[in-house]
């Protein structure tokens, strides 16, 4: 488990592009039977990627924690963009197909992840944040989450969000996920931007060719960066910094968000004009 420290709005200010993804990009959670895992300071949220292949992966609880077994005092949610696999909570099996999520309540003592096929493997993308009540632990489909479309074929960002764990879906203590698709011909996600001081997000780009990309944009709003993502990277976002990001092909994002407020449209708009 790679540890990150928070990063405050002055310091970022002062970091150069090898600075900037050193502290805010995660490039390397995928990688076949192992299961790799970022802690970040900023709200002390967890992420991660599982790729299971001949044998399960098992999510146990380091001396990073401080715990017995990793959900002694978190949450976890998983949204799989591989191949169909199977998460294991405590001798019970669900079976994820592709673009579909899972939440395990806190106190979970067992969780292990493994694919249908070893050679078409799961890809399990994997969020947690610290929880004070235990909440069931439930599956959802594409079809169970909910859906809400914005933006404009004008402005290149007509996507569709589609929140997997969120009040309007199931109760967690704090963490929130989704996944937006982009139209097609639609290439920017979230602008007009926004920030919100009530919770951090962290982005995830994939379903992306090699040879395309996302820029990445982050900082406060009066002073803005850049950050270029791959495929199946993630970027970290505090709660001071904006982010957007525009490919130069089609693409996919997961969004997830761990605070004090769940309210989605909670956020503190950024006018164009404010932008620098």
């Amino acid at each position: 488990m790679e540890i990150r420290q928070p990063i405050h709005s002055e310091h970022a200010k002062q970091l150069d592009t090898a600075g900037l993804r050193e502290q805010f990009l995660i490039e390397e959670m995928f990688q076949l039977g192992q299961l790799n895992l970022t802690y970040s300071h900023i709200d002390r949220i967890i992420v991660g990627g599982a790729v299971p292949a001949e044998t399960a992966l098992e999510l146990v609880g380091g001396k990073e924690l401080g715990v017995d077994y990793f959900l002694e005092r978190r949450e976890l949610g998983v949204i799989n963009i591989g191949e169909p696999g199977v998460v294991w909570v405590d001798g019970e099996t669900f079976e994820i197909g592709s673009r579909e999520a899972l939440y395990v309540g806190k106190g979970a003592k067992e969780v292990k992840f493994s694919s249908i096929s070893a050679q078409k493997p799961a890809r399990f993308y994997i969020n947690s944040a610290p929880a004070h009540h235990s909440y069931p632990t439930r599956k959802i489909t594409r079809e169970q989450a909910a859906p809400e479309t914005l933006g404009s074929q004008e402005n290149c960002n007509v996507r569709t969000i589609n929140k997997y764990l969120h009040p309007s879906v199931l109760p967690t203590c704090q963490l929130s996920m989704g996944l937006t698709e982009l139209a097609p011909g639609s290439l920017w996600n979230t602008m007009p931007c926004h920030t919100h001081e009530r919770r951090m997000e962290v982005y995830l780009y994939f379903n992306m060719q090699a040879d395309n990309l996302v820029f990445h944009y982050m900082g406060e709003p009066q002073e803005t960066r850049h950050i270029v993502v791959r495929n199946e990277q993630a970027v970290i976002s505090p709660s001071w910094s904006i982010h957007s990001g525009v490919g130069t092909a089609a693409y996919t994002f997961i969004w997830s968000m761990v605070g004090e407020n769940q309210t989605f449209h909670d956020m503190d708009h950024v006018a164009m004009s404010d932008l620098k």
